[in-house]
């Protein structure tokens, strides 16, 4: 007896113990974030811009909505999402008359974000450039983006050893079919539409011929615009441009781009700082003075509610999920009830739906499109897609009462498919067998390690093909074509922007400034409020419910190079996947 209270108490005390550390671990972490989240705020905050400042631009991101991830923000001390694309255009348009700020220095300016949003801001620059005050690139390597974005300035420079980097645009697709087999692992796949390229990775070698021509056909697409835009910028051709990239002069000395016209001076940094200087009228022992983008941005916020009348942006930004993933980036339910409630808002008298998104479940596609059309038959909503708005981003977008697209967003692929995996082919392999059990014909449908029967295979193929003929016909309906009309640009076929108004996919061409005046313009509005409906999401509940997670995407990050970190999240992305999908290839970057 002795013996077993000696071992009690010392198991109970060492639970208490425990239970204290992680509780002091807990509140420790939690004090430590609010303290570090405390102090990213402060060190943002500005009340007034020196005089000859310049807005100086670096490497960032920009996202459609902030992500208040601030548990893996803390760890790893990153302070690059504090500012949105729409915040980032705020800014420099209110740098533009702000008579303290002189001009705009693009430094190492290489943005990550697809080319709609780049081009996006770019606009914003070349608007700013119309107030006379002077834009300067300097690069110590520019990327295609990076140059992309820094050709609007009049003055370009590039470290004398540095690289200016324009190849042309390549798309490489990673199969995984033979893997699969020689793991044992049997993918059952079923699909509509003979440009569906989601699920070729798990049924092929090597490209489809039709899946080879789309891909061809957009990214020869997204080329034209790159050239055409650094052409007319640099007083060039689209031949000059094509030129630099089939010669391989990314690989030649930094002097090839001054030679091409492409740069107009070698020069290090502290050179451009010394320019700098003479624009802002400063003496050569004067310090420079910069200002952030967020800097600018937290000068002026949004204004105070002016009018009753609001016009509310809904974005709908990620993967079209069942559950909120490990970021804000994820499309749920939750969409829907947002746009539930802006149709019972009095005072909203239109909603603008700014879609970022590859698409993915097809049922939770279906219940937003829901959403989207008692809205509309209330106040209109006008949709704005950013860099891609395809598969289930389209079927979100296809009922609003007005489309923009940018020239260079992928859109479309209307088409549905399903991926059911089956293990036995695995337990074969290491001596697992498995017996069943059930009380109907279908009841062991779908499991892991039962091979599907031709019966089977045939209800789940009909059951994609009902999920196609719905997705058509909701096309048809919101964009008032024949369901005819509607296959003849399906099949999941993905298409550009610029082609998609062509095919009568989308209305216009314009960003979500263009959806805005519009949906003031469909609900005659002179007089209205811009409101953000942006979804915050509770921190504990981030915190609590996805720490794991977190922790784990941290420690990968630390230990797997990025290629290797997206091919794990690609392959945990297919192990989620559940139910049909209306959606682009897991991992697909368009860009």
């Amino acid at each position: 007896m002795k013996s077993f209270l000696k071992t009690f108490l010392a198991s109970l005390l060492a639970v208490v113990v425990g239970g204290v550390i992680l509780l002091c671990l807990s509140m420790f972490l939690i004090v430590g974030l609010v303290v570090g989240i405390s102090s990213q705020f402060a060190s943002s905050d500005i009340t007034s811009i020196e005089p000859h400042s310049i807005l100086k631009i670096s490497a960032t991101s920009l996202p459609e909505v902030a992500i208040q991830d601030n548990f893996m923000s803390y760890l790893q001390g990153d302070k690059s999402n504090d500012i949105t694309l729409s915040e980032a255009i705020r800014a420099i348009n209110e740098a533009k008359d702000n008579d303290n700020i002189d001009g705009i220095y693009l430094c190492n300016a290489d943005i990550p974000n697809g080319l709609p949003t780049i081009r996006a801001f770019r606009s914003a620059i070349e608007e700013f450039k119309k107030s006379g005050k002077f834009v300067i690139s300097y690069g110590d390597i520019y990327s295609q983006k990076g140059y992309y974005l820094s050709s609007v300035a009049p003055e370009i420079y590039l470290n004398p050893s540095g690289v200016l980097e324009i190849n042309g645009i390549g798309s490489q697709t990673m199969f995984y079919k033979e893997a699969l087999n020689k793991l044992g692992v049997q993918m059952n796949i079923f699909k509509v539409g003979t440009y569906k390229g989601a699920v070729e990775p798990f049924m092929l070698n090597k490209l489809s011929d039709a899946n080879r021509l789309q891909i061809q056909e957009y990214i020869d697409g997204l080329w034209g615009n790159i050239k055409e835009t650094i052409a007319s910028s640099r007083k060039l051709t689209d031949a000059d441009v094509q030129e630099y990239a089939d010669n391989g002069y990314t690989f030649s000395d930094a002097s090839m781009a001054v030679k091409k016209k492409f740069i107009d001076k070698l020069a290090y940094e502290y050179q451009v700082n010394e320019r700098l200087k003479e624009l802002t009228n400063r003496e050569d022992d004067e310090e420079l003075k910069f200002v952030s983008l967020s800097d600018v941005a937290g000068l002026s916020q949004v204004p105070k509610k002016s009018s009753d009348n609001e016009i509310k942006v809904i974005y709908a930004n990620g993967e079209i999920q069942d559950q909120p993933g490990t970021t804000a980036s994820t499309i749920t339910l939750s969409l829907a009830k947002q746009l539930e409630e802006a149709q019972k808002d009095d005072d909203v008298k239109a909603v603008v739906l700014r879609v970022n998104s590859p698409g993915g479940s097809a049922y939770i596609s279906e219940q937003i499109w829901k959403q989207v059309v008692n809205l509309k038959a209330k106040k209109p909503i006008v949709v704005s897609m950013g860099d891609y708005a395809a598969s289930g981003g389209y079927y979100i977008s296809c009922a609003a009462s007005y489309i923009y697209a940018d020239p260079m967003t992928l859109t479309g692929s209307i088409g549905i498919f399903g991926m059911f995996p089956n293990f036995s082919g695995v337990a074969n392999k290491v001596g697992i067998t498995t017996d069943v059990v059930k009380t109907s014909k279908y009841a062991s449908m779908g499991m892991m390690f039962e091979q599907m029967t031709d019966d089977e295979k045939a209800l789940i193929q009909a059951t994609v093909n009902r999920g196609y003929e719905l997705f058509k016909k909701r096309v048809a309906d919101g964009r008032h074509m024949t369901i005819e009309q509607v296959d003849s640009i399906g099949q999941g076929r993905v298409w550009l922007g610029q082609k998609a108004i062509k095919l009568g996919l989308v209305d216009a061409l314009g960003g979500i400034n263009e959806a805005i005046k519009k949906a003031a313009s469909l609900a005659d509005l002179s007089d209205y409020t811009v409101v953000n409906g942006i979804q915050n999401v509770s921190f504990f509940d981030r915190f609590f419910r996805n720490s794991s997670a977190n922790l784990k995407t941290y420690i990968l990050s630390k230990t797997m190079t990025p290629e290797e970190l997206r091919i794990y999240n690609d392959l945990r992305t297919l192990s989620t996947t559940q139910g049909y999908q209306a959606a682009l290839p897991i991992g697909f970057k368009p860009y």
